[in-house]
């Protein structure tokens, strides 16, 4: 059974990332679906965000838009509260390659403190504030699933070329965040299934410009990434909860 059909009422959905490439595609997939209620759209400017805004146009209520930081906000549950009294589908769709200081790094001797404490806050930190926040609209006796977009470089047993330190840390930190966030939810909602997401190569601004020797069958458009994603989760269960899987729906080593 998967997650849409354990489902007793349409789901309530938020997306944060929601402005970016894959989270933007995220909240289309999930509009599009006769059993998904209410979809928040969130990220740091979603309210003024063009596609957003045109998505709202499309969907009406059932699309929301809000922006929110959770590496600044304590407060996120008590503002959906009003509208939704639980979340059942909860999706991190950011991160961070380079940055103000941040970057790819190709040896240690490209290393900073700056840059490994900025793409940690950003890939590591922000999605485990994100849940910590919403534990309250999570926990129960209702199907949840909560996932978050890691990276198969973030695995250590799959690393054999090294390099881009900072990225590779913060996804690795995440994938430890959500397991232990899985074990903890486990207990509040013994429906929930937390998971980290492979979503592969995925044409948005964050991959492109590393895209030069990614060949065109493996280079994704948001939307392909999206669906697969979705589709990856829908056929999780609790019992899989912790769990780290790619757009194909094959477990990734830790």
């Amino acid at each position: 059974m998967t997650f849409w059909q354990r489902l007793e009422h349409p789901a309530q959905a938020l997306v944060y990332g929601a402005t970016g490439g894959l989270g933007l595609a995220l909240c289309e997939q999930l509009l599009t679906r006769d059993d998904v209620g209410l979809v928040w759209a969130c990220a740091r400017q979603a309210e003024a965000h063009e596609g957003l805004t045109e998505l709202a146009r499309q969907h009406g209520p059932r699309l929301r838009r809000l922006d929110v930081d959770p590496l600044a906000a304590t407060d996120l549950a008590t503002r959906l509260a009003g509208a939704t009294p639980r979340l059942d589908l909860l999706l991190c769709a950011s991160g961070l390659l380079q940055g103000e200081q941040a970057q790819a790094e190709k040896s240690l001797a490209q290393v900073g403190q700056a840059g490994l404490v900025e793409s940690y806050l950003a890939n590591a930190v922000l999605p485990l504030l994100l849940i910590r926040q919403l534990t309250p609209l999570l926990k129960g006796q209702h199907p949840c699933q909560i996932a978050a977009l890691s990276a198969r470089v973030g695995s250590i047993g799959d690393n054999r070329l090294g390099g881009w330190y900072g990225y590779r840390m913060a996804k690795a930190a995440l994938n430890q965040g959500l397991r232990c966030a899985s074990i903890e939810l486990a207990r509040l909602n013994p429906q929930s299934c937390v998971l980290a997401l492979h979503p592969g190569t995925t044409d948005t601004a964050l991959s492109r410009p590393f895209q030069a020797r990614v060949p065109a069958d493996k280079l994704f458009t948001p939307g392909y990434a999206a669906e697969r994603l979705l589709e990856v989760l829908a056929a999780r269960t609790p019992a899989e909860t912790g769990s780290f899987w790619d757009w194909q729906g094959q477990a990734v080593a830790w």
